[in-house]
């Protein structure tokens, strides 16, 4: 029986809460959706004739045949920046997610749930800079006369962003103040 008000059972083991495995698994969505927006082929699109992403820019080439020609983007700074801050930010995710997941697996697992919540929100700060570099510095450096648009990649980082931020948010709420719950 969990002793009042502690989180703490009576041999001093800390109860695992529905909170922080909630979080464990928004950690894990976050870094699913990393994965696939780094891999992603799209991030920006312009009518079947122009594809962006974070490895190259392909173009078809108006009045020719239906052949992609492809340049690596890692050439240009901003592109470089963007890359390295979604990058590192899911770097100190994967760590969350493996602190968070030996967490689990201890007896002592209170000790590890600001430093998952720290390590998230940190991972929060740089994927949000890297998503605001992005447009920003894609509409200042590239000409596109056709319409176009911010496509799934995009969206998988953002959401990669908000999984982030709702795990180091489950990550800091205190378990004795919610004992009602569970």
């Amino acid at each position: 029986m969990a002793s009042s008000g502690s989180g703490v059972d009576e041999a001093g083991v800390s109860v695992l809460t529905p909170l922080k495995l909630v979080g464990l698994v928004c950690i894990f969505l976050a870094l699913c959706l990393d994965i696939g927006a780094v891999l992603s082929p799209a991030w920006v699109t312009a009518d079947n004739h122009y594809s962006l992403s974070l490895w190259e820019s392909c173009w078809k080439r108006a009045n020719t045949d239906d052949s992609w020609h492809c340049n690596s983007t890692l050439g240009t700074d901003w592109q470089i920046a963007t890359l390295a801050l979604l990058l590192g930010g899911a770097a100190i995710i994967l760590i969350a997610f493996l602190v968070g997941s030996i967490s689990v697996c201890m007896g002592s697992r209170r000790h590890f749930y600001r430093p998952v919540a720290v390590m998230l929100f940190a991972a929060v700060v740089l994927q949000v800079c890297s998503l605001v570099l992005y447009p920003i510095k894609f509409i200042e450096s590239v000409s596109l006369r056709i319409y176009h648009e911010f496509n799934w990649g995009y969206g998988l980082a953002w959401g990669a962003t908000i999984f982030s931020f709702g795990g180091a948010i489950l990550y800091c709420l205190n378990p004795k103040n919610y004992e009602d719950y569970y």
